[in-house]
């Protein structure tokens, strides 16, 4: 670990870029489940007009907005027909895979700052640190991080 050659600069700038492309997938992510909400509303049912009863909500509790580029929870709710029922599983199946995808851009944006900021001030072992918690996407521990913790 002791030839580390990096330019504080050059990886500033790339951080920006992911994080560009990592709110643009949090917005698509909430893009999508917000028009699956809508088509599953919109599907009806498979009974008859005046049998069918709506139920209210969708997808998504109602009102909710995401912070950042995090999946948006799910609830779990009886669909009104079969294209809201199979929109619905859809999107509980992914739903894992979601917060997967928001949990690897954090981490490895946290990870690569702060190794940075810790080569930068001289401190090559807690750098090292750094990017095993951001290669292990142990988020918490990122955001936790403290320079001289072993």
């Amino acid at each position: 670990m002791a030839a580390w050659d990096i330019q504080p600069q050059g990886v500033q700038g790339q951080l920006k870029v992911v994080g560009t492309h990592a709110e643009d997938l949090g917005n698509a992510l909430t893009t999508l489940l917000a028009d699956m909400q809508e088509a599953a509303q919109a599907a009806g049912t498979a009974v008859p007009g005046s049998q069918a009863k709506t139920v209210p909500g969708g997808l998504m509790a109602p009102g909710y907005k995401p912070i950042g580029p995090v999946a948006p929870a799910l609830l779990p709710q009886q669909a009104t027909g079969p294209v809201a029922a199979a929109l619905a599983a859809y999107a509980k199946g992914h739903q894992k895979d979601f917060k997967a995808m928001a949990d690897r851009c954090q981490a490895a944006v946290l990870g690569a700052a702060k190794a940075t900021n810790e080569y930068v001030e001289g401190d090559l072992e807690a750098a090292r640190n750094a990017q095993i918690a951001a290669r292990s996407v142990r988020v918490d521990a990122l955001k936790d991080f403290g320079g001289k913790q072993k």
